[in-house]
């Protein structure tokens, strides 16, 4: 699960690439690289391991500029090296992408470019949608159309998820689109930020719109214009009000000791929402006769919490409980219906746990998630947020 960041504003971007990737991190990654348009044209910073290298690495070699990206990767095609890092550019260098998802026909795109004459740097299928951009924008080492027209025909060659922000020196904006893959807009006095996660921004603005599958658009640091399948739409900003809650390590050597000494804390303060539901819809759903099966889904340590969840439902509870990856879960003939999901993510943005939950939708069964992240997509999807 990558990291992704965009600006466009009076700010030096590599500052406010650096200090939303930072925040990022919990989501994991082996790589990072910022790219920047400035004075010096578009210099590129790629690094393999923390972000304190690439850190030392624009200590030593500076780059400036008011728009700019950066990215956090968690090796999927290709191994942990410098070429592999995002982001990536396009036979020229003109453009300039980063992703955070996975094209599924990648392989056959590559090798109907490079029969075009197109060279590649990396091993990752990212670099396909940025000689695949080329392919569209530039003519002769010129635009031939404007940057966002080349995306959207791109990325209608592409099969598979993507949140993307795309970039060139020919543009006074940045261009981004969403399929599956989580991706937000913060605005602020004249500048315009972009986030996979609303903590990223949130020392930056609480004014957050929330871009829906087959969004295309560019934003500027005073303009955004978003499009869907062509036509013009507008997504509502929101304002966010809720505390972030900061996930500095406090002392701890580890995110996960810090998270296992939380536990108590966190237990408690879920009771304590819990019990502010009295009355409601949520707690009916807990107490009614529908609450004879459930199903409770979740990827990597949340499937844990899940099995947990099935012990305690069936031990002590008395009801019939499952407990499923969700990413295996996507992939079940099963059609029998189950009337209550209990869906666990972290962030509320993991893709293959969403793609669950719109399947459990299409069958009618009552969602909850349990998340860190208000407003996430996971609450956004489900019926009921603990």
């Amino acid at each position: 699960m990558c990291g992704i960041t965009g600006y466009i504003g009076p700010r030096q971007a590599i500052e406010v690439a650096l200090d939303t990737l930072k925040r990022l991190e919990y989501r994991g990654y082996d790589s990072a690289g910022v790219a920047v348009i400035g004075p010096a044209g578009l210099c590129l910073r790629r690094s393999v391991g923390k972000l304190e290298n690439l850190l030392r690495l624009l200590n030593e070699n500076p780059a400036s500029g008011c728009i700019g990206i950066g990215h956090t990767r968690w090796a999927t095609h290709g191994g942990v090296t410098e070429a592999n890092t995002h982001p990536h550019t396009d036979c020229q260098g003109h453009v300039v992408v980063i992703q955070n998802g996975i094209v599924e026909n990648y392989v056959e795109l590559k090798q109907a470019l490079r029969a075009e004459g197109h060279e590649f740097r990396s091993q990752t299928d990212t670099e396909v949608i940025a000689h695949l951009i080329e392919k569209y924008y530039l003519v002769d080492s010129c635009p031939c159309r404007k940057l966002i027209e080349a995306v959207t025909i791109s990325l209608q060659e592409i099969e598979g998820s993507y949140a993307l922000i795309v970039m060139s020196e020919g543009e006074d904006g940045l261009v981004f689109a969403r399929k599956d893959s989580p991706l937000i807009l913060g605005l602020g006095d004249s500048e315009t930020f972009m986030a996979s996660d609303i903590p990223a921004l949130m020392d930056f603005t609480s004014r957050i719109i929330y871009l829906e599958d087959g969004d295309v658009g560019m934003a500027t640091a005073h303009q955004i214009h978003i499009n869907l399948n062509g036509r013009t739409v507008r997504r509502p900003e929101q304002r966010i009000s809720w505390p972030v809650e900061q996930a500095p390590k406090g002392g701890y050597e580890h995110f996960m000791l810090k998270e296992i000494h939380e536990q108590p804390r966190v237990i408690r303060d879920t009771l304590a929402a819990f019990r502010s539901f009295s009355g409601s819809s949520l707690t009916t759903l807990f107490t009614g006769d529908k609450l004879k099966l459930l199903l409770l889904l979740g990827c990597g340590t949340s499937y844990h919490a899940a099995l947990i969840g099935r012990y305690v439902g069936e031990q002590y509870l008395g009801i019939t409980a499952r407990a499923e990856i969700a990413s295996e879960f996507n992939y079940f003939s099963r059609n029998s219906s189950v009337p209550v999901g209990i869906v666990i993510t972290q962030s509320g943005e993991t893709a293959d746990t969403l793609k669950a939950m719109r399947r459990l939708k299409q069958r009618g069964t009552e969602i909850v998630a349990m998340t860190n992240i208000v407003g996430s997509s996971a609450s956004r999807i489900a019926d009921h947020t603990l």
